[in-house]
């Protein structure tokens, strides 16, 4: 198609362009040739330089015609006057009325191939340009990986026992915002890795809900569950005093009762070769956990947002405080 097109453009316009871009594109080649030591690249450099050379001869040629034509013709030498008698002369015919002719004007060749450089450059200008002035998609920067759809995924029984019960997939979409990393305190991060998963709660025998959702950055990793029981933020605030817990903080966030605790993680390391089970179960790096209700009212089931490192470095509260601000509207309230 784009040979076709170049074919239709007068003579004076196709030429220059072909002759331009061929020398452009073969004195490039021929460099990225030389510095890289392709010898393939520098035999297509070759082949646009020679087909260059052919055109401009082509334009050359065509150029000495173009003045052979336009060049007067040079003047009859006088042929000497024979003696004739008098009565031997004819009388002149009338001459017949001179009709002029108009002479077909040609097209400037020098302004055709003025033209088609100026529309080259153009062209070129634009390309260079474009990509600098107009947003693009591909800016080198790395990309966030994205939760997957989990459309065709059957759920347990337990969410379709639990009213408004959101899924591991739709707790993934509202966990991986692109704000995350600024709120976390590490804004030139993109996520690593994330998942979602709709799983039960254990030891509930499968008849609790208790979606799931993890994003990795290489500082932080955050883990957001919510769990979908009878249990309450005053009864699980008892639970920690019970347990001695320490560096516990209770608050309110977005008009539910939330408390913070500090916790460890669980290492586990599991052997894929087929030698042996793997270690045993460590503590892993310490985490801070965020405990919000599901509902003002505090009626049960609660919201965990658990933010650690494996260099053992934790954000502030507020971090966590931030991200639930986010994530919380977009979880349906419990309805009992």
């Amino acid at each position: 198609m784009l040979g076709f097109l170049v074919r239709l453009l007068p003579f004076w316009v196709r030429e220059p362009l072909l002759i331009l871009v061929g020398s452009v594109f073969g004195v490039r080649i021929m460099y990225l040739a030389h510095r890289d030591g392709e010898w393939v690249a520098a035999a297509i450099g070759l082949v646009f330089l020679v087909f260059t050379a052919v055109r401009v001869h082509t334009v050359a040629r065509a150029l000495r015609a173009r003045r052979a034509r336009r060049a007067p013709a040079p003047a009859p030498i006088p042929a000497l006057a024979a003696e004739v008698a008098p009565a031997a002369i004819a009388p002149a015919a009338p001459a017949a009325p001179a009709v002029a002719v108009a002479a077909e004007k040609e097209p400037n060749a020098w302004g055709q191939a003025v033209a088609a450089v100026a529309v080259f450059a153009a062209l070129g200008a634009a390309l260079w340009l474009g990509p600098h002035l107009l947003p693009s998609d591909d800016d080198g920067a790395p990309r966030a990986v994205s939760c997957a759809g989990g459309e065709d995924e059957e759920l347990p029984v337990a969410y379709r026992k639990t009213p408004r019960a959101v899924t591991g997939d739709e707790l993934c979409n509202a966990l991986n915002r692109p704000d995350l990393p600024q709120l976390l305190g590490t804004p030139a991060e993109t996520a690593t890795a994330v998942s979602g998963t709709s799983n039960t709660a254990p030891l509930t025998d499968g008849k609790v809900a208790q979606p799931e959702a993890e994003v990795q950055f290489d500082t932080y990793t955050v883990n957001v569950s919510v769990t979908y029981n009878e249990l309450s933020i005053a009864q699980y605030v008892k639970l920690m005093e019970y347990g001695e817990e320490t560096d516990v903080r209770k608050l309110s966030v977005l008009g539910r009762p939330a408390v913070l605790a500090s916790g460890h993680t669980m290492k586990i390391e599991i052997n894929l070769g087929g030698g042996g089970s793997g270690g045993p179960v460590e503590q892993g790096p310490p985490a801070r956990t965020l405990s919000v209700a599901l509902d003002a009212k505090d009626r049960g089931g609660y919201c965990d947002i658990t933010v650690w490192s494996t260099s053992g470095a934790l954000p502030d509260d507020s971090a966590l405080l931030d991200i639930a601000e986010k994530v919380l509207p977009t979880i349906p309230d419990r309805t009992v």
